[in-house]
């Protein structure tokens, strides 16, 4: 499912739960369902979008035994600059520090190390988890620009 120029595949171990970045464990139907109904940011997301999103990124899966149960991904050139996205863990394994764990999986993760600038453009409620590692909003906002379509999903364009 991802890029064959994606090598790198981690897997870390805790308590009964695993992060990993190999591409054919993920659950795209568990992802898609989350991100199409349960999020507020990817509502409505078609699953052939996902697929490809999921194709062309660093994806870290977090799983509870085989069953996906979280996930982060990462959109990247390996050598300059990441972008954090479709972060989430269901509601009900929240509160037991594994999107932080999550975070430190990718932050940690050997190919995106040495980042000039490391990004996530939104999060309604979760300042302070990515504040734990660094992230801050931009020192110039006036510099940031984006073109926003937000109701792309529900007109039933996808690629």
């Amino acid at each position: 499912m991802r890029n064959s120029t994606l090598a790198m595949t981690l897997s870390a171990q805790r308590e009964g739960f695993s992060v990993s970045t190999d591409p054919g464990r993920l659950d795209v139907t568990a992802i898609h369902q989350f991100l199409s109904q349960d999020s507020y940011w990817s509502k409505g997301i078609p699953r052939p979008v996902l697929e490809k999103a999921l194709q062309h990124s660093l994806c870290f899966g977090l799983y509870e035994g085989a069953r996906q149960i979280g996930l982060a991904r990462v959109i990247t050139d390996r050598a300059t600059y990441f972008y954090l996205c479709d972060v989430y863990v269901l509601e009900s394994h929240r509160g037991r520090g594994l999107g932080r764990w999550l975070i430190e999986c990718v932050v940690g993760h050997p190919e995106l190390q040495g980042m000039r600038r490391m990004s996530l453009v939104v999060t309604l409620d979760a300042h302070a988890l990515y504040a734990q590692f660094g992230f801050v909003p931009p020192a110039k906002p006036e510099r940031y620009m984006e073109k926003l379509e937000p109701d792309i999903y529900s007109r039933g364009i996808s690629t």
